[in-house]
């Protein structure tokens, strides 16, 4: 039987038996020596404030002499005006502001004796008190518990940290990051994640999945893959004039929408980064946007003062402001997203091949048949810098890393260069390192979300496609599969996560694979 229920008493029984009695001034002057010694503050206040009992009682008057007792205000509950004898947290603590889920009525009507029981005898705040509530009795229990566990500085995290509870031996983290430990209870994510561990280099595991396009493969050669930034939708286009959207689980690839462009068999395609629409272009003076919010699409162009009979290579900024077009006579058309009107344009020496975005769309690099690398800023729409892809005739294709450290460069004769960027543009010359493993013309290069692949292919080859690990630049040897063909594979996208990758090759199919590295697509 519990204490409450073992010392319980009806409430009319809880009025205190005796008043406080009357205590001389010696006696104050005693409590507040032994006070001193004991060092609190709130002892000190203790003192000073005994001089009145409550009753209106002057402290001068008689009273029997108590030298040995002294009151122990420690065990005062959180409400206590001596707050200090316990050692608690701050009233803005997330802790105290929480209100209860659940309160006893019971609490208000049930009284304890403290004073009959030897160990709740310390719960007392007066010499002669013997019944109080129970929820005082819980209140006063807490304050006691944690003046007997103080907490510990370095277990106490700032109000705007986040938790990040690293294993360095299993690699995991505390998944989200959160503000408070309750929230961990209020959730139903995972609690433990794989998070930052390093992909090792030699094999690569992976296995086949449904095709991404089963439901709908394509008449034609694929120009085009790419997932949408939600990992869930994936678009596909090609020479068909079809563009088609799937929603990849890796079971059964739904098809979700299809879209025909009478007039444009498309050479590209890609969402905006930030997911709103897609743009679509072909060997034609104009270019299409798909408003994926209006399910609306738009023919825009030719663009004014412009003469370019093909618009069909492209890249988006990554902060979904500029469209730049590869142009006539090593001319750049820089496009707005939003009024789809030129708005600028860059000039480089020779014909232009290849563009990519760094630096959050701040910068562009271009690449073309002088077998240089332009770096331009497109605050100021100039360049920046001019530098020679080693060993590079005709440039074929460029790729930047996600967070724009890297750029790797490929040219006609197969050849691969990876740079550090900012090396490069203090004029270090040398690549990081040289890929030799394709033999014909680079067409096609993609990093994976957290750059530890490099993937890159030749349309002029069966199975012409390599994953690169990066940082030990090596080549996954049991890639591509021994065992199956990607036939010509023309373009490769990752996942957000990471989790998939999709191949579309000149059969009309959309390969999908699962990388099991990854947890999350």
């Amino acid at each position: 039987m519990s204490l409450i229920s073992q010392n319980a008493r009806p409430k009319n029984e809880a009025k205190r038996e005796d008043d406080m009695k009357e205590k001389e001034a010696e006696d104050v002057d005693a409590l507040k020596v032994k006070k001193r010694k004991r060092g609190g503050k709130g002892h000190q206040q203790l003192a000073v404030e005994q001089g009145d009992n409550g009753d209106g009682v002057e402290a001068g008057t008689t009273a029997k002499a108590s030298d040995l007792f002294f009151t122990d205000r420690s065990a005062d509950t959180v409400l206590s005006v001596y707050r200090e004898d316990a050692d608690l947290p701050d009233e803005s603590d997330d802790a105290l502001q929480r209100k209860p889920v659940w309160v006893d009525e019971e609490e208000e009507k049930t009284t304890v004796n403290i004073a009959k029981v030897n160990r709740l005898r310390k719960l007392r705040k007066e010499e002669d008190e013997n019944l109080i509530f129970a929820s005082e009795y819980v209140s006063r229990l807490r304050a006691q518990y944690v003046k007997l566990n103080p907490g510990t500085d370095w277990a106490q995290l700032e109000e705007n940290e986040l938790y990040e509870l690293t294993d360095e031996e299993n690699e995991a983290v505390l998944s989200r990051g959160y503000e408070n430990v309750d929230d961990i209870l209020r959730t139903n994510e995972d609690l433990v994640v794989k998070s930052g561990s390093k992909l090792l280099p030699g094999h690569i595991e992976y296995s086949r999945l449904v095709d991404a396009n089963i439901q709908d493969p394509a008449n034609g050669p694929v120009n085009s893959v790419q997932f949408h930034r939600n990992a869930q939708l994936l678009l596909a286009a090609g020479l068909d004039r079809k563009l088609r959207f799937f929603q990849i689980d890796g079971k059964r690839n739904t098809k979700i929408q299809s879209l025909v462009l009478e007039d444009c068999p498309i050479h590209k395609a890609s969402f905006l980064p930030d997911g709103s629409q897609v743009i679509l272009s072909g060997r034609r003076k104009f270019f299409y946007s798909f408003d994926l919010v209006k399910a609306t699409v738009e023919k825009i162009g030719p663009l004014v003062g412009r003469e370019e009979k093909s618009l069909e290579a492209f890249e988006v900024s990554s902060d979904s402001q500029l469209i730049a077009f590869v142009g006539n006579e090593g001319y750049i058309l820089l496009v707005s997203t939003k009024t789809k009107q030129l708005v600028g344009t860059l000039k480089m020496n020779g014909t232009i091949r290849s563009l990519a975005f760094a630096e959050d769309g701040q910068k562009l690099l271009s690449a073309g048949g002088d077998g240089q690398v332009y770096h331009w800023d497109l605050r100021t729409r100039t360049c920046i810098h001019k530098g020679v892809d080693e060993g590079c005739i005709n440039s074929t294709a460029l790729c930047t890393s996600p967070g724009g450290t890297h750029f790797a460069a490929g040219s006609d004769s197969g050849i691969v260069n990876i740079y550090n960027r900012e090396e490069f543009l203090g004029g270090k010359r040398k690549p990081i390192k040289t890929i030799e493993n394709l033999t014909t013309k680079v067409d096609f290069m993609r990093y994976n979300n957290d750059s530890q692949i490099l993937a890159i292919c030749s349309t002029m080859k069966k199975s012409s496609l390599k994953l690169i690990h990066i940082p030990s630049y090596t080549v996954f040897s049991n890639w591509p599969p021994s065992n199956t063909s990607l036939h010509y594979p023309r373009c490769i996208d990752f996942s957000p996560g990471g989790g998939f990758m999709a191949v579309g090759n000149a059969s009309g199919k959309v390969l999908l694979y699962k990388l099991h590295h990854y947890q999350h697509a």
